[in-house]
């Protein structure tokens, strides 16, 4: 079976590797990125294919993706880690079809950021779906599914290595199934989909009037390989990368104090107490020059 393969992100790289290393699957042609600004989590695919002597190309456009493929023969495409909806026709030259990936249980939550928004709104489980591509964004029918347990102390990084652990798994298994013309899909139930929408920067800023919980949560979906949580301190952003959920009665802390106050300040450490909406927590790993002091406030 011959495979395109199309990607520009670590979780592709992973993915490629397994494909080309533990499948008999011949991949033909590799489609990637020299350079992007737009993922966090970039990784190129290029160095890989002149290194194994495989044909590839640096993607512009549709249109000029459309010109390479007329000249190469594939039976599928594999299209994983890819920020750009690939056009019908483009899927179409496929026989067997494009299989893409969106890590969720689809198909509740498709769109975008699909790791960031189910860690920042405290789901405890998520999963890893491969499936068939069609006009719409993650709407196909699924070729392989595995739900993935979220922990309270996963972040965006812990969540990121286990959903690609479980798709290398699942993508040895459906390739010898569609070699071997096994292979069975589930067709999406549309009416339980929901999408969501594109982050901003603005979905990072840390509001402390939020709980701590919900400060909590935002902090560890922002955490690497993504560009970080972040807070307004003397007209200045800072990055904040880690925070722990405190008890006040430890700090005798009471409620009527305002949300944003930095309560206690621990130089030996480089951490600080903020109150919050309903508690406290302590800014553990931060990007702040010079530490806030007892009394000022964040905002």
């Amino acid at each position: 079976m011959k495979v395109l393969f199309i990607g520009c992100v670590e979780f592709s790289y992973q993915l490629l590797k397994t494909v080309h290393e533990q499948t008999d699957a011949e991949i033909v042609g590799i489609v990637s990125k020299e350079h992007s600004t737009f993922n966090a989590d970039f990784k190129s695919l290029i160095p890989f294919a002149i290194e194994n002597n495989i044909p590839y190309l640096n993607f512009l456009n549709n249109e000029q993706l459309s010109e390479w493929l007329s000249c190469l023969e594939y039976d599928v495409i594999y299209c994983f880690g890819w920020s750009h909806l690939l056009p019908l026709n483009i899927i179409k030259t496929a026989k067997l079809g494009a299989i893409g990936y969106h890590p969720a249980l689809l198909p509740e939550n498709r769109g975008r950021h699909p790791i960031i928004w189910a860690l920042a709104l405290g789901l405890e489980e998520t999963g890893s779906t491969f499936f068939f591509m069609d006009e719409g964004a993650d709407s196909g029918d699924i070729v392989s599914q595995v739900k993935v347990r979220i922990e309270k102390h996963d972040t965006a990084m812990d969540l990121y290595k286990k959903l690609m652990d479980v798709a290398k798994k699942q993508v040895i298994q459906f390739t010898k199934e569609l070699m071997q013309g096994s292979l069975t899909t589930i067709p999406q139930d549309h009416q339980k989909a929901n999408y969501w929408r594109k982050r901003t920067k603005q979905d990072g800023l840390i509001d402390w009037r939020m709980t701590s919980e919900s400060i909590y949560n935002l902090v560890r979906a922002l955490y690497k390989p993504y560009v970080g949580a972040h807070c307004c301190y003397n007209g200045h952003d800072y990055k904040v990368w880690k925070v722990s959920i405190e008890d006040m009665n430890k700090f005798n802390v009471k409620q009527n104090i305002e949300p944003g106050k930095v309560i206690k300040v621990f130089q030996n450490k480089n951490s600080f107490i903020v109150k919050t909406g309903d508690g406290i927590i302590e800014v553990l790993q931060h990007e702040f020059k010079n530490l806030p002091k007892e009394g000022e406030y964040l905002i």
